[in-house]
C-alpha cells in the first residue's frame, strides 16, 4: 500500500527536545504546540517519503494509563492515534513501561498486513531493532528520525541507526516551530488587598502544630508571621508554594495553614495576641467548610452551580473546548471554570456575593470546581485526591478570574 505511517516515541521526542532547548530532559521545562508538531510531522513525512500519510501513532506513558490533557487533545486530531503505556515512579524518577513493546507490536502488524510502504520512526531506543528488521523483511522502507542532540552527538541506538533505510535529523529550527522553553511564572500584582486574611494567617499556631520546645511562655504572646500577607498574595496570584512549604511552616511557626487556623477557631481558642481572630473579630473563611465561623449557608444556598447554569448544548461545547483548547494547567483550569460560571449568570449580583466570600469557595461550587479539575488528570492516583499545591493553584486561578470580573462589574454597574 503506497502510503506512509509515522510512529512517535513521545518520551524520546519531547525529552530530547527539552535537553536541546532547556539543557535538561524534563518535559516540564518546555511547552508544546501539539497541533503544530502534528502538522510538521505530517508535512515532513509526506515530503520525504513521497507518499500520503495514513496515520500518526503517538506513543507515550501516563500514570495508570489515564490520558493526560495533551493526550486528550492529540487523540481527537485528524489522522492521530494515541497509544498509552504506564508511567511509574522509581527512586524519585519517572519511567515509561510498555511503550517500546506497543511500538514494536504496531510496527510489526503494519508491516505484516502491508498497510503502508514507508514507516517513519521517531525514537532512539534500540529495543525497536527487531521490529525494524521485521518491517524491512516485509518490504517496508524504514525512515529513522532523530532529534538534534544537545551535545552534537548521537542520542539514538547505533544499531538502530545502522539498520535504518533512511535517517534524518529534526534540527533546532524544526523543533522550535512547535516546542519552546517554558517561561518562569511571574507574580501578578494583587487586585484588592484583603487585610482580614493577613490577620487570620498571623494567628498563633494551635498547640498540636508546634513542638513543645517551640511553645511560647504563658505570659509571652506568639510572634506574628511577617510574611503572611505575601503568602496570601502569592497563593491568590497563582504562584505555587514550594512542595515542602506547608509542613515546614507549620513546624517553624511561620505561617499556619488553613487547617491550623481552623483548629484554633473551632476549639474556641483565645489568644492575647492582637492579631488573632478572637481579638480582631476576623472571620475564618477558606475553601472548605471545616472550622467555618459564622453562618455561611446563605451563599451556598443562593449561588447557582455551573451545572445549573449550563445547557446541554453548552455542555457539549465545554467538553470540546476542554479536549482541544484547555491545557490542564491547574491555574488555567480554575480560570476556565470561573469564566464559564460568570458568563452564564443571569443575575450579576451573584458575582458580588461570591466575591465577598473570598477566600472561601462556597462548598457546592468548590466541589464542582475540583471535580472539573479531576477531568484533566490532576488526581494523585494513590488516594484519588488532587495534590494540595494543585488545589492552591486551581483556586488561585478561580479567584483571579472572579476578582477581575467583579472589578469590571463594579466599574460599570449600569451595563
Amino acid at each position: 500500500m503506497d502510503r506512509c505511517v509515522v510512529l512517535v516515541d513521545a518520551g524520546y521526542l519531547l525529552g530530547a527536545a527539552a535537553s536541546l532547548l532547556a539543557g535538561e530532559p524534563s518535559r516540564s521545562r518546555i511547552t508544546v504546540d501539539h497541533s503544530e508538531i502534528v502538522a510538521g510531522l505530517r508535512e515532513r513525512a509526506e515530503k520525504e517519503t513521497g507518499q500520503p500519510l495514513l496515520r500518526i501513532y503517538w506513543f507515550d506513558g501516563a500514570p495508570d494509563r489515564v490520558p493526560q490533557p495533551e493526550h486528550r487533545r492529540l487523540r481527537v486530531m485528524p489522522r492521530v492515534t494515541v497509544r498509552l503505556g504506564a508511567l511509574t515512579r522509581t527512586d524519585g524518577r519517572w519511567a515509561q513501561k510498555g511503550v517500546d513493546a506497543a511500538m514494536h507490536a504496531e510496527l510489526s502488524e503494519l508491516a505484516r498486513n502491508r498497510a503502508c510502504s514507508d514507516v517513519v520512526l521517531v525514537t532512539g531506543d534500540g529495543d525497536l531493532l527487531p521490529g525494524m528488521m521485521s518491517a524491512k523483511e516485509h518490504g517496508v522502507a524504514v525512515h529513522l528520525w532523530a532529534v538534534q542532540a544537545a551535545d552534537g552527538d548521537f542520542n539514538q541506538s547505533e544499531d538502530l541507526v545502522a539498520e535504518a533505510d533512511e535517517r534524518r535529523v529534526l534540527d533546532r529550527e524544526w523543533i522550535t516551530r512547535a516546542i519552546h522553553v517554558r517561561e518562569p511564572a511571574g507574580v501578578c500584582a494583587p487586585l484588592t488587598p484583603r487585610p482580614e486574611i493577613a490577620a487570620i494567617l498571623s494567628a498563633p499556631l494551635p498547640e498540636t502544630a508546634q513542638g513543645a520546645e517551640s511553645q511560647p511562655a504563658a505570659d509571652q504572646p506568639a510572634e506574628p508571621a511577617a510574611a503572611a500577607p505575601q503568602v496570601v498574595t502569592a497563593e491568590r496570584n497563582g504562584t505555587r508554594p514550594s512542595p515542602e512549604a506547608p509542613a515546614a511552616t507549620a513546624g517553624r511557626g511561620l505561617v499556619p495553614t488553613p487547617k491550623d487556623v481552623a483548629g484554633i477557631v473551632h476549639r474556641g481558642h483565645s489568644s492575647p495576641h492582637p492579631a488573632s481572630p478572637a481579638a480582631t473579630g476576623a472571620t475564618l473563611r477558606w475553601s472548605s467548610d471545616r472550622g467555618l465561623v459564622g453562618a455561611a449557608e446563605g451563599a451556598d444556598a443562593t449561588l447557582p452551580t455551573l451545572a445549573q447554569l449550563t445547557s446541554a448544548e453548552q455542555r457539549w461545547a465545554d467538553r470540546e473546548e476542554d479536549i482541544t483548547a484547555v491545557s490542564g494547567d491547574p491555574y488555567e483550569v480554575g480560570q476556565v471554570f470561573a469564566r464559564r460560571w460568570i458568563g452564564r449568570l443571569a443575575d450579576t449580583s451573584h458575582l458580588q456575593v461570591l466575591s465577598a466570600e473570598y477566600p472561601r469557595v462556597p462548598h457546592r461550587i468548590d466541589g464542582e470546581l475540583l471535580r472539573y479539575a479531576a477531568r484533566f488528570g490532576l488526581l494523585a492516583h494513590k488516594d484519588d485526591q488532587i495534590d494540595e499545591h494543585d488545589r492552591y493553584a486551581i483556586r488561585a486561578g478561580f479567584w483571579r478570574e472572579i476578582d477581575a470580573r467583579a472589578v469590571v462589574a463594579r466599574a460599570s454597574p449600569g451595563e
